[in-house]
């Protein structure tokens, strides 16, 4: 590589952490001195917005659409995402070159050792449609309220009483140094899809820039994150429909539990493959089965494509 290379991200400690992250992981993949990768950041929509939940006002592209015109305007030369804040439709004239080694894929409780702890009608603070519907399928009674900023925000809303609880990711919490919260296992709480991956695109004709990235990718995170997104594709659905997804490696197959749910989590449809890595046509196919058989309350929620 005969330039330095520019890396976009968005501003918050979180995004500046998995920054870090990236640039050092493509450094020492490509065997460049650890400096080699400048640090872009970018202010976004989902930065700047705080009082509304971002399904209502435009969804996962307020974390990207300012990213993506850096990218397209050679302002950077790559993006880190988070990817499960990533929409599953990409532009075109992007690649998705790097996924690297996934994190805990688990949500950790903050506020309470479990959701049986917490008192009866207690207010429980979420944005997230998914998280919402599956803390409501285990407490019906909870009182769900929207509640935004980064992590060290959200933490603080909890000390000071706003909210009786909240659910974090542990990767997140885990890259920022904090040890906060009781990890939930899986199979009560199922993740995003893409949760506690960091995703790295380049322009899709930037071949020596994609070429020098692949370097840093981890094949299996890459493949389950990939299976994933193609689940949520075939879906059609938006910010405001409960999606929860997760692909792991059983042998030389990878084994893609799905779970959709109604708004308030009184319905929900679970699933689950086997698929070769790459074969993006059993997710697909897995997500309209589920829908095919969903009730009302759940199909409404999608516009499968």
């Amino acid at each position: 590589m005969n330039r330095r290379l520019k890396l976009g991200t968005r501003g918050s400690p979180l995004a500046l952490a998995q920054a870090s992250q990236a640039a050092a992981a493509i450094a020492a993949a490509n065997g460049w001195a650890p400096d080699a990768i400048d640090i872009v950041t970018i202010t976004t929509t989902g930065d700047t917005v705080q009082d509304r939940p971002l399904a209502d006002i435009g969804g996962k592209a307020l974390w990207t659409k300012e990213l993506d015109r850096a990218l397209a305007e050679g302002m950077v030369d790559l993006c880190v995402h988070s990817m499960k804040d990533v929409e599953s439709v990409r532009p075109a004239s992007f690649r998705l070159a790097v996924i690297l080694p996934r994190a805990d894929v688990r949500d950790r409780l903050i506020g309470a050792a479990s959701l049986d702890d917490l008192p009866l009608r207690a207010v429980f603070g979420t944005s997230s449609p998914r998280r919402a519907a599956q803390v409501q399928r285990v407490r019906p009674d909870l009182v769900v309220e929207p509640i935004r900023g980064n992590v060290q925000t959200r933490l603080a809303k909890i000390d000071a009483g706003e909210f009786a609880a909240t659910l974090l990711a542990a990767a997140g919490l885990e890259r920022l140094g904090i040890e906060a919260g009781a990890p939930l296992p899986v199979e009560l709480i199922l993740p995003a899809p893409g949760q506690a991956a960091i995703g790295i695109e380049c322009r899709a004709d930037d071949w020596d820039v994609g070429y020098a990235l692949e370097a840093a990718s981890d094949k299996p995170s890459f493949d389950c994150v990939m299976a994933e997104r193609a689940f949520t594709r075939a879906l059609g659905g938006t910010c405001h429909s409960p999606i929860a997804a997760l692909a792991n490696f059983d042998d030389f197959r990878l084994h893609l539990r799905a779970r959709l749910y109604s708004a308030n989590g009184d319905d929900c449809m679970a699933d689950e493959a086997h698929l070769l890595p790459g074969d993006d046509a059993v997710p697909a196919e897995l997500a309209r089965a589920m829908l095919s058989r969903a009730p009302p309350s759940i199909q409404q929620l999608f516009d499968p494509v």
